[in-house]
This record gives C-alpha cells, structure tokens and sequence, in this order.
C-alpha cells in the first residue's frame, strides 16, 4: 500500500541535503518555497522555451533567453524576512501602462540589463540571487532559447504545434514534445548540479512544457540518468487546461515513461484528495521503480495549488528517510 505522511509537527532538519529542482513557472515557485524550508543546498535548473508576454518580447528583440521562469524561481527563493518579501514583490511587479512598458516585470528587466552587462547568464542570474539574499541557485537549463513541438490529437486527426504558449493552449491532446533545436546544449553549471544532487525533485508544474523539456535537452538527460541522486516526482493537484485535460495522477507518470523509458524513479509523492484510484497510481509508479507517497498538501483553501509548509514538512520526512 502506499505510505501516507502526515503534517509537519516539529522543527525542519537544518542544513538539508542538496536539492535540484526541475520545471519552470508556477510549478516550480510552488516546489521551491518549499523546499527552501528544507534545505539550503538548493538550485532550480529551468526551463528556456518561454515565448509568451514579457518572456517573449525581450526573447524577440534582444534575442536573450526568456527571463520569466528564472525570475520566479529567484523569486521563490526570497527570505519571509523584510529584504526577501520587499525584493520578492519588486522582481514580480509588472508596469501597467498605455505604452510599450506594459505587462513587463521589473525582474525580467533587471536580468537581462545584467546578462548585457556581463555577458554570461549564469553570472547574472547569481547577482540578481544575491540582491535578493536568495536561498538557493538558479540556473538555465540549456545555454539557449528553445521552442517546444508538441504532437497534438484532435478529434483522431494528428498535428505539430510549435510555442510554448501554443502547445499550452492546444485545444486537443498533447501526445509528446521535441525542441527546437533538437541538440540544444545544456548549461554546464546545471549538468554539474544534477550529478552532484542527493536529490532531484520533477515537478510539480505544466508538464509538457515545463517538466519534459528537461528529459530532451541530450546532456542534461544524460545527466538525469547518470546521477547518483535519489529521484522524486511531485504530482500535480489538477490537470491543465489545454495541455493535460481530463489527466489522471497516473497518467501524468505514463507520458514521463514515455519520454524517458529508462530513467528510474524513486519517490512519487501525491496530495490524498486527489488520488481517485490507489491501486493504479500505484501501478504507474512501480512501472518507474518507485513507491508512492500520498499526504495532504495542497493549500487549505480549496485552490488546486500546494501549501508550501505542508509540502515542505512531507519532502522533509522523505528526504530523512533515504539519508
């Protein structure tokens, strides 16, 4: 039967062990506000195939990586003390204007005037971390803009829809993603973090266009493979319209096996009261080699998102378990 944990009832084990997290927007603010309580080894390796509002428009005229996911992830990584919580706000605002200023956010400005400034990514990413006395790193997952190609059915007719922002509004079923390029090279710092992690947390997130890409990035696969890390996919609390309707927990586990039948898991960890059917989520996560893991963490409020301390209390329970 699957393990249930239950909700956090002490203080968290300190220094932690080193975590890589992997995905991009929503999701991945979601895993790192709580895995920071847990660890302060952490870095968030994102994905770079953002094309849409903000994100796109200084990936299109400057021709730079979309900064958006990378500005979550910074920003998730903020202290709850006044710095972090002011600094976390600031990098998020988005101006409101009738002008070409509109729908930009102050972080996404801030990063790129740093990467024309030094010329490195990485480096930049690492100065806007430490202005925000960020607990953790983060880091492109590929040195690169990519754009995600998506297999879509419709109503038993097959087509390629290519975007980020396309694939996630699609009206059919999303089968299976590539990226352009289908070469794209990884960041050597993000490789480097993979196969030095004691852990590597998938998810939760969208889970075509932030979770996968990172399995179709060649290097950063190999690494995934590679790496001595024990691996934990964090399941969603609800599909996604227009990329996963109608998902079930167990399916999102099929589609990972699907794009890395050989990559072995070994913890999938589901919220309780989404979990129709045990026994095949079960099923689904023994297919990867791992067992389940089923608590209660979504927020309280009835809103399909996780609540960072319940999450961070289950991840911290888990990681002491395989120490």
């Amino acid at each position: 039967m699957p393990a249930e944990l239950g909700a956090y009832t002490g203080t968290f084990s300190g220094f932690g062990p080193h975590v890589v997290a992997l995905g991009g927007g929503h999701g991945l603010y979601a895993s790192l506000s709580a895995l920071r309580m847990v660890t302060d080894r952490l870095t968030a390796v994102v994905t770079v195939a953002d094309d849409g509002g903000s994100s796109g428009r200084l990936r299109r005229e400057l021709g730079v990586l979309p900064p958006g996911d990378l500005r979550m992830a910074l920003a998730a990584l903020c202290g709850d003390d006044e710095w972090g919580s002011t600094w976390s706000e600031v990098v998020q605002h988005r101006f409101r204007s009738e002008g070409e200023l509109h729908g930009h956010a102050v972080g996404n400005l801030l990063i790129v005037a740093l990467w024309e400034l030094l010329g490195d990514p990485v480096a930049g990413l690492d100065w806007v971390g430490r202005l925000l006395g960020a607990h953790g790193r983060v880091l492109p997952m590929a040195s690169v803009p990519l754009d995600i190609v998506a297999r879509v059915e419709l109503d038993g007719v097959i087509s390629i829809v290519r975007g980020q922002v396309a694939c996630a509004l699609t009206p059919g079923r999303v089968q299976a993603i590539s990226l352009v390029p289908e070469d794209p090279p990884a960041r050597p710092e993000a490789v480097e973090a993979v196969l030095d992690a004691d852990w590597v947390v998938f998810g939760p997130g969208s889970w075509f266009t932030s979770v996968l890409p990172h399995l179709k990035v060649p290097e950063l696969a190999r690494a995934l493979h590679a790496t001595k890390a024990k691996r934990l996919v964090t399941l969603n609390l609800a599909p996604q319209p227009g990329e996963t309707d109608d998902f079930s927990p167990q399916q999102h586990l099929e589609v990972l096996r699907q794009h890395a039948p050989d990559l072995s898991i070994d913890v999938v960890l589901a919220d309780i009261g989404v979990v129709d059917d045990p026994g095949a989520l079960e099923k689904a996560a023994g297919a990867l080699g791992a067992r389940l893991v089923m608590a209660d963490v979504a927020a309280g409020d009835g809103s399909p998102k996780h609540d960072p301390r319940r999450l961070a209390s289950v991840l911290d329970e888990i990681f002491l378990q395989k120490r």
